[in-house]
């Protein structure tokens, strides 16, 4: 079986789109830093892709990567997938409650009606747009880190996750991996996530390139909408001829593996 591996891309989105670049704004970890993967939670990432030959020196299974990028500063991806929407619904129950206590004071003259009623608009929140070719949650209300809704232009809101949209370079160009992007029930990647399977049979440093697409809230006549930026972040994979062993006693795989 092909021995998994993980990946996380962490990017500062905030200041990534502030200077316009990813470099500084990306923290590149793996799982497999105790086999010698190096440049952990820095951009220089070279991750180790081992233990791909028997003792006897035959060809063992291949390597799988797994990328999962994630948002630095934003609301973590370990709460409920339904906690945007559940915060929405709670401000728009609250808004109907506050227009059913506006309508029973309609009456009274020393109530301004249009004011209260304004003032509730503004507290509502703002929808998003999503712009054609982005990869943002559609149409939905605009949060900050702390859950409550963005009401106007220049206030902090919470980023969407990055969205990885391609893997290209040297080592997919020379057929050392060859990356996809896979439906999949996890919630944390909202059903999509890129893997790629490693040729193991070629031991050596290998560069990739990910590309990275970003979301920034613009605002045009008064309307916020997600709008694409693209950017894309370099790293490696190292490709070793080790032979497998076993992992208590550091002998070969055999019966009874005693060094």
């Amino acid at each position: 079986m092909a021995q998994q591996q993980g990946i996380i891309v962490l990017v500062d989105i905030a200041n990534a789109l502030r200077s316009r670049t990813l470099t500084g704004n990306v923290y590149l970890f793996d799982n497999m830093k105790f086999l010698g993967s190096t440049g952990q939670g820095t951009p220089d990432l070279v991750t180790i892709c081992p233990g791909t030959y028997w003792s006897d020196g035959s060809q063992a299974t291949e390597q799988v990567l797994n990328w999962l990028p994630a948002s630095l500063g934003s609301i973590p991806p370990t709460v409920p997938r339904s906690y945007h929407a559940d915060r929405a619904q709670a401000t728009d129950q609250e808004a109907l409650e506050e227009i059913a206590g506006v309508a029973d004071r309609a009456g009274d003259p020393s109530v301004d009606t249009a004011a209260e009623l304004e003032g509730l608009r503004s507290r509502v929140g703002a929808r998003a747009r999503r712009q054609r070719g982005g990869r943002t949650p559609a149409t939905a209300k605009v949060l900050d880190v702390t859950g409550n809704v963005v009401t106007a232009e220049g206030q902090a809101y919470n980023h969407p996750n990055p969205v990885i949209t391609d893997i290209t370079g040297p080592a997919v160009e020379e057929k050392i991996m060859y990356p996809a992007q896979y439906g999949s029930p996890d919630m944390v990647s909202d059903g999509w996530y890129w893997a790629a399977s490693v040729d193991t049979s070629r031991p050596g440093t290998y560069r990739y390139t990910m590309h990275i697409q970003l979301h920034e809230l613009v605002w045009r006549n008064g309307e916020p909408a997600w709008e694409p930026v693209d950017y894309t972040c370099d790293s490696a994979i190292k490709v070793i001829s080790d032979p497998k062993r076993n992992a208590f006693t550091g002998a070969g795989l055999g019966v009874l593996p005693i060094p």
